[in-house]
């Protein structure tokens, strides 16, 4: 069955080591639309840096007495098994992976997928533009958002990625399939399939050809390698664009043979 909700993730830390998480957003899309937030505070056993707490304003009072990462782990594996999680840069998938390592605790059983990279695939145009960081986007969107707040971070990011699939029309499974990463209980998280090839292949199309004026994007996992795919249709007079914009008038999308559908 084909992977259609996602859990929006995002950590916030107590210091510049990654594994000193201090507080996680869970944010659930069901069906494309929010569904239930929550926050945990969480005492990382280590210092807070003047510099994160005024990014955050999370201070050690507030989470004197709030469980640690040794207990955390097993509640959000139990509720993450086998389920797509959201984030924004490899920050956050980073930082659960050491902390997991610091720990001596199980990794996460789930799928990710950066909004980031989807964000690079779904929309040319932002990355002399303010680039595609989570404020910049959600600015961009008219998401209203209180940064650095685990649980807000995470539904930005949810939004992002909802709406690339409903600019893009690709699916959540076949971002999965093409970008995202696998992680298992005993080990860190790896690419799911590296074979698309997210190289440059923008061209124009030929005058003289039949499709002259189209504008065409390829997407997901094709049966031909990408720039055999874009020179025959340049050679039919698209021209062919590397993502996804408004001048876009044909979008192929190709399907991962191992997609569960």
């Amino acid at each position: 069955m084909a992977i259609t909700d996602f859990i929006a993730l995002d950590v916030e830390t107590a210091n510049s080591d990654f594994s000193s998480i201090c507080s996680i957003g869970l944010v659930h899309f069901r069906g494309g639309e929010l569904f239930k937030s929550l926050t945990i505070l969480v005492d990382p056993e280590d210092d807070f840096s003047s510099a994160n707490i005024a990014i955050h304003g999370i201070r050690p009072e507030d989470v004197a007495g709030k469980p640690t990462m040794a207990t955390v782990f097993p509640v959000i594996g139990n509720a993450l098994r086998d389920t797509a999680v959201v984030h924004h840069s490899p920050f956050d998938r980073t930082a659960l992976a050491r902390a997991a390592t610091k720990y001596g605790a199980d990794g996460l059983p789930c799928f990710w997928l950066d909004s980031v990279q989807v964000a690079r695939r779904a929309w040319a145009g932002y990355g002399s533009n303010g680039g595609y960081g989570l404020k910049n986007l959600a600015a961009s969107f008219g998401i209203e958002f209180k940064h650095h707040d685990a649980a807000e971070d995470a539904r930005a990011a949810g939004l992002i990625v909802t709406r690339a699939i409903a600019d893009t029309k690709i699916s959540l499974q076949s971002w999965i399939d093409d970008i995202g990463y696998e992680s298992r209980s005993e080990g860190g998280p790896r690419p799911i399939n590296r074979k698309v090839d997210w190289k440059r292949h923008a061209q124009d199309g030929n005058p003289d050809g039949t499709l002259f004026g189209e504008t065409i994007v390829f997407t997901g996992a094709l049966s031909i390698a990408r720039d055999q795919a874009a020179q025959m249709a340049s050679a039919a007079g698209c021209r062919v664009a590397d993502s996804v914009s408004k001048k876009v008038t044909i979008l192929v999308v190709g399907r991962s043979r191992s997609a569960p559908y």
